[in-house]
């Protein structure tokens, strides 16, 4: 049974063993030391952090051994945005920080496959594939500058690869095979690599897919590219002659397995990556992040919001398609153990990763809101067949994890855990809203801004709310920050992307409600959010209200106008296998809508559905099928490359003909 809590309830609180231990208070004290500021509460600290940004963002250098203060001119120039130059005169390289400190012989990547099973590579493995790799990216002719892509699944060869990439100052970029190529063209088109580097498939719930024919039609379709590098991972012996000018990942590298790993130092905001927005309405933003940005950006992450230390083992599920992945490779800059998993998380059964939890001794349990919902449904209690004892936290993302999620963790995962739910996005490629090791846990509650973030929430008109729901926007600049997006070269679409509402303020595109005690709550892109007789809900609310009631397993809400006062709310809902849509659960649905939402937020219609559409990542494609309702040729509605299941639009396209609003 799922316990039923109240939002807002204590769930959880850090002993002072816990506190005394985390890296938060480490740095706390180290800057009463050093720089003879004492802070004594959380809010405190953060407060400081976005008042005194440069003096923040200098002692995270300075805390980190970054580099000498003389290896830059300035913190910040101007704190203006677009345009903010972070620590102008600076050279560094990401990848050398990862490798500052030798560790040997301890993991560096503990991995796990459905196809390969479990493998554990030590720090001086790693150091000598990524020197291996490099070496053999520079004499094929690789750059400072060139772009290298990927088409790789979450295994150790997309971490090698990466951190070659990026030793030797190239851009790395990476799609999961999941993707249709279509999609990998899009975004890789863009961008212009010199090198592919793909697997000849993948396997997934136990089935194979074979993706050499993927691989080719991105070759043909990218006339930069002078180098193909093929991994084979579902077969030993894939047919390369089906490529153009491939060559097998071993055969590329077998004349550099000696060579020394070596850096190139790069100015600060070097590229390091680009990533890609969703672009569910359009061509994928081609987000460029540097070097330093993200170095220190993801430490502070990692290391204070994660509690990251040396001997930890880092999990996050996600692919090389999500930001999520950066993210979790970043937990070598902490010197942790980082957990690669790649498969179904719910083949065979939805236990399959706690048992991975057990097996690695896994520290930090990173993993979407989706996932824990749906081992709650499920009735899994982990805490009852696996041991968890080494377990101390577990992070969730990726949608809002309601109140009855945080509790059910409690339940039947540990008592004594640290819950941190997270929300930030790919554009910043971090978390705007974390956790903290030295805040309590509220059911329902994010635990805090980050440190370094001006998070606020804005009415229409830029003013500052707080305990109202409001527009999520960082009033001031940060080092991850998009440098550009590639080939914006007048910048107007950058501009556009975050800056048209507010003028040098940048919004995100979520609602957001701060807290008078310092935590937030996020309620959905704003976007899409449900305004009813101007009341305004972000959707999390009512798919928390909706998927509440016994039976139903997804929901999709879209609120429609049509800009002469006549509004249309229908609530499309997934049933469980062989359950179908009758008067009294509809009525149950409504009732529950009207108490836990609001009376003017129920829909005036519901109807069952096969599946919710979702983009590659999972999240709900609110807005294009609000758009497809509103009218909007599907074509322009939405990129059906950025789909998981572009099949379940055929529903929404016939229901558009039938309403007229």
């Amino acid at each position: 049974m799922v316990q039923a809590v109240k939002e807002g309830t204590l769930l959880w609180e850090p002993s002072e063993q816990f506190k005394n231990d985390s890296n938060l208070k480490k740095y706390i004290d180290w800057l009463q030391e050093n720089r003879n500021l004492s802070f004594k509460e959380y809010e405190e600290l953060w407060e400081w952090s976005v008042t005194h940004l440069e003096n923040f963002w200098e002692s995270v250098w300075d805390y980190f051994n970054i580099g000498p203060e003389t290896s830059y001119l300035e913190v910040l120039t101007e704190r203006t945005m677009p345009g903010a130059k972070w620590f102008t005169g600076a050279k560094l390289n990401y990848a050398e920080y990862a490798f500052r400190k030798t560790r040997a012989d301890n993991p560096a990547i503990i991995a796990y496959s459905e196809i390969r099973g479990k493998e554990t590579i030590s720090w001086k493995s790693l150091g000598q594939k990524v020197a291996a790799f490099a070496a053999a990216l520079t004499d094929a002719g690789v750059k400072a500058g060139d772009r290298v892509a990927a088409y790789l699944p979450n295994i150790p060869e997309a971490m090698v690869a990466f951190l070659a990439s990026a030793s030797i100052g190239a851009v790395w970029s990476s799609c999961s095979p999941d993707f249709g190529s279509p999609t990998v063209i899009d975004r890789f088109k863009q961008i212009e690599p010199v090198v592919l580097i793909a697997v000849d498939g993948y396997r997934y719930g136990g089935k194979d897919f074979n993706r050499l024919s993927s691989v080719r039609d991105i070759q043909k379709a990218i006339p930069s590219l002078k180098r193909t590098i093929l991994l084979p991972y579902l077969s030993t012996a894939p047919n390369k002659e089906f490529l153009e000018d491939a060559v097998v990942w071993d055969d590329f590298i077998k004349k550099y397995e000696k060579v020394p790993l070596k850096f190139v130092d790069v100015p600060f905001d070097h590229p390091l990556w680009i990533l890609f927005s969703s672009g569910t309405t359009g061509l994928p933003k081609a987000i460029v992040q540097g070097h330093g940005g993200i170095l220190l950006e993801h430490i502070k992450q990692c290391v204070f919001h994660m509690d990251l230390k040396e001997g930890d083992r880092f999990f996050w599920f996600t692919t090389t398609g999500w930001m999520m992945w950066n993210l979790l490779v970043s937990g070598l800059l902490a010197g942790s153990t980082v957990l690669l998993y790649d498969g179904n998380p719910g083949y065979p059964d939805l236990n399959t990763l706690w048992k991975f939890a057990e097996e690695t001794e896994m520290t930090v349990f990173g993993t979407s809101a989706p996932y824990l919902l749906s081992c709650m449904n499920e009735n899994i209690s982990p805490k009852e067949n696996y041991r968890l004892d080494h377990l101390k936290c577990i992070g969730s993302t990726g949608a809002p994890l309601p109140p009855e999620g945080f509790a059910w963790v409690y339940d039947h995962v540990k008592k004594d855990l640290w819950l941190a739910s997270v929300s930030g996005g790919t554009d910043l490629c971090s978390a705007f809203v974390s956790g903290s090791p030295l805040l309590p846990v509220y059911a329902g509650e994010i635990q805090c801004r980050s440190l370094g973030a001006k998070v606020e929430a804005y009415d229409e008109n830029g003013r500052p709310l707080l305990n109202e729901v409001g527009e999520l926007v960082v009033s001031e600049p940060m080092p991850s920050m998009p440098l550009f997006f590639w080939n914006d070269h007048s910048g107007e679409r950058y501009r556009s992307s975050y800056f048209d509402m507010y003028p040098g303020i940048w919004r995100h595109g979520d609602w957001i409600k701060i807290t008078g005690k310092g935590t937030c709550q996020i309620y959905g892109r704003s976007d899409s959010t449900i305004n009813r007789g101007g009341i305004r809900m972000g959707t999390s609310e009512i798919y928390r209200a909706v998927e509440s009631v016994a039976g139903v397993v997804d929901s999709l809400v879209i609120d429609i106008s049509n800009g002469q006062g006549k509004d249309f709310m229908p609530l499309f809902v997934v049933l469980k296998d062989g359950m179908t849509l009758t008067d009294e659960l509809e009525k149950q649905i409504k009732t529950k809508v009207r108490t836990h939402c609001s009376p003017r937020h129920v829909p005036d219609e519901i109807v069952q559905i096969k599946e919710v559409p979702r983009t590659l990542n999972g999240k709900k494609l609110e807005v294009p099928v609000k758009k497809i309702l509103m009218g909007l040729p599907v074509e322009k509605a939405v990129n059906k490359g950025s789909m998981s299941n572009p099949d379940t639009l055929a529903f929404f396209i016939q229901y558009a003909e039938k309403v007229q609003i």
